[in-house]
């Protein structure tokens, strides 16, 4: 698993809006070029950014190339990040029994 290469490649605003395009369904690259305004071309670096991280796949059609989401290195991520959240978890059921012991020694 490599979060920090799927965190690179979701950095770029770009590339972040064409993961959320893409969740609906495979764009072909003039769909994804026309519903962000961009031209072909920076698209098409992006998208390959996003492939070399192993997030989108390419489905070639006649003289098309379609792009769809891979789920996996997503699922990754979900994954890494589950054991941020028992940190947090953690910590904020502490400072919930702290402030929870504030409020009895008030109420005395």
């Amino acid at each position: 698993m490599k979060p920090l290469t799927t965190l690179s490649a979701l950095a770029d605003p770009n590339r972040f809006q064409m993961i959320e395009l893409l969740r609906d369904g495979p764009l072909a690259v003039g769909e994804i070029a026309e519903r962000l305004g961009l031209q072909q071309p920076q698209v098409s670096k992006h998208l390959r950014v996003l492939s070399e991280a192993g997030l989108v796949e390419v489905r070639p059609v006649a003289n098309r190339r379609f792009y769809a989401l891979r789920p996996q290195p997503l699922q990754e991520l979900n994954l890494w990040l589950d054991t941020f959240r028992s940190v947090w978890d953690q910590r904020l059921d502490r400072l919930d029994e702290y402030l929870q012991e504030l409020q009895d020694r008030n109420k005395k």
